[in-house]
């Protein structure tokens, strides 16, 4: 694995590059583009997926966001879905910019949050020629949620458009977190749904805590997604082979097991599969051996097909 940068617009994204262990810089190898989950960085669950597809000889690229980790941007923190698809176009030209890349076989995958972005990609970015998700989850409809009462999505957007009138009045941005900051402060709430237990326990804790997850949103970058959806036009534009995987354990109130049906069922692919990791949880996907290990060994069958 080596640190390098790439390009999105005027400014560096940060990313791991990680390559089979008889890496060869005369041959060709297929990629694959390794996305990592809303809040997280390449360091995290991505960097296990593209650990263990580089064993299998795919020269695998993760990568932070803009704004978040070691990438650069026009701010902080942000999670503007326009920027977040970009990052994996611009992804795909640091690839095929590199001789040792098969341009002609050049897959994506995304975990939660970030396999919702790399079906969105997909659909525009042609030079992606397989699509994987484990977990993924659609953040637009996470966004639209909310809490679950009666016009959350409106009562949430009148909020930001008074905060983004304070900040261009002079007022310092907004800043919150995605999840409760420590297990005290999620006891203290009363959450007890899986996936926000199970996220508190892998952000803020040594089973997955990094300095390039920080769990800080900026409020006002989150105001383009509740209009935004990942899954928006798969049934006409996402024609890729498709590999998707879901938790078949505990549901929680991310959503990643009904979003994974729903994109299996609007998709266009002609060749497109599901598969259930029965009983393992959102975040059991993430780092459990057993879990991850059930997950690539699909996605190997998976991209040895496609790529």
């Amino acid at each position: 694995m080596k640190a390098v940068t790439f390009k999105n617009k005027t400014w560096d994204v940060a990313a791991n590059l990680h390559l089979p262990s008889s890496f060869d810089g005369s041959k060709k190898y297929p990629a694959i583009v390794v996305a990592h989950p809303i809040s997280s960085c390449k360091e995290q669950t991505a960097g296990i997926y593209a650990s263990k597809l580089a064993e299998l000889g795919y020269v695998c690229l993760a990568f932070d966001a803009s704004t978040q980790g070691a990438s650069g941007g026009l701010g902080k923190y942000l999670e503007d879905p326009a920027t977040r698809v970009e990052d994996f176009r611009c992804a795909v030209d640091y690839l095929v910019a590199h001789g040792f890349v098969d341009e002609n076989c050049i897959g994506v995958l995304g975990i939660c949050g970030g396999g919702g972005y790399a079906v969105h990609a997909a659909m525009t970015e042609r030079r992606f020629k397989a699509v994987g998700t484990v977990v993924g989850a659609n953040y637009g409809r996470l966004c639209r949620e909310g809490d679950l009462s009666a016009d959350a999505a409106i009562k949430a957007l009148e909020g930001i458009s008074a905060q983004r009138t304070a900040e261009v009045r002079g007022a310092e941005p907004a800043l919150t977190t995605y999840i409760p900051q420590s297990k005290t402060q999620l006891e203290s709430y009363g959450i007890t749904d899986v996936d926000v237990v199970e996220a508190v326990d892998y952000y803020t804790t040594q089973r997955g805590q990094k300095p390039g997850s920080p769990n800080k949103l900026n409020v006002v970058s989150t105001g383009a997604a509740f209009s935004w959806d990942a899954f928006h036009l798969a049934e006409k534009l996402l024609t890729q082979p498709l590999q998707i995987i879901v938790g078949g354990g505990q549901a929680g109130a991310f959503g990643s097991y009904r979003d994974g049906f729903e994109l299996f069922n609007k998709a266009r692919s002609e060749k497109k599969s599901i598969l259930v990791v029965p009983g393992a949880t959102h975040y059991d996907m993430y780092d459990k051996s057993d879990c991850v290990d059930q997950a690539v060994a699909k996605l190997k069958e998976f991209y040895a097909e496609n790529l």
